[in-house]
């Protein structure tokens, strides 16, 4: 997908979204589940993956967000500790599709990326009522999604870390890392979970 003009404008680039990225606290990443619940059947989940790839799209910079494992973050959330806005969610997933029917004349999964990016547009600048704020939540939680720790579903491979070209955790730096000369190698270890043989702590 080419990049917009403006970072402000949908689709919403990689570059507009590495941006924002900076905006999530710690704490609402650190706040998912570890374990992802399927909570979607797979028309819902169609429908996401979608809406969320037109956020953050495959391109020649790394994976699209559903190859990073973004709606495994979403759902996983909506399966625990963002349960109660599961319905909100499912009922905003519903009106996206049907607005891209009644617009565009095919449901948004089946549409191509311009016309996706027809159905987003018209969303994000508030044309379609009472979607606008159901649309910044799937935005939000794209970016927790796609940068957040790898243990709670989504940033499949480091892929976001990568993308934003940032190493991972690590307890001590060598001293050839603090002369920053070159570019530091990727640690590639997630903070939380199995894999660090630890748990989130709350």
């Amino acid at each position: 997908m080419e990049e917009s003009e403006t970072s402000c404008s949908l689709p919403i680039t990689r570059r507009a979204a590495i941006a924002s990225v900076a905006l999530i606290p710690v704490a609402a990443i650190q706040a998912a589940p570890q374990n992802v619940t399927p909570v979607l059947d797979p028309e819902q989940r169609r429908i996401l993956s979608a809406l969320v790839d037109r956020i953050i799209p495959q391109d020649e910079l790394g994976p699209s967000a559903t190859e990073s494992g973004v709606p495994d973050y979403i759902t996983g959330c909506l399966a625990d500790f963002l349960a109660a806005e599961k319905p909100s969610i499912l009922q905003g997933l519903a009106a996206v599709d049907a607005f891209a029917r009644a617009s565009q004349g095919a449901a948004l999964a089946e549409l191509p990326a311009e016309k996706q990016d027809a159905v987003l547009m018209a969303i994000d600048s508030n044309q379609v009522p009472n979607l606008k704020a159901f649309f910044d939540r799937i935005h939000r939680l794209t970016l927790e999604g796609m940068f957040g720790d790898p243990s709670y579903g989504g940033n499949r491979n480091f892929a976001g870390w990568d993308l934003i070209r940032y190493p991972g955790a690590k307890l001590a730096a060598s001293p050839q890392d603090q002369k920053m000369s070159a570019p530091p190698v990727p640690y590639r270890r997630q903070l939380y979970g199995a894999a660090n043989g630890g748990h989130h702590g709350h």
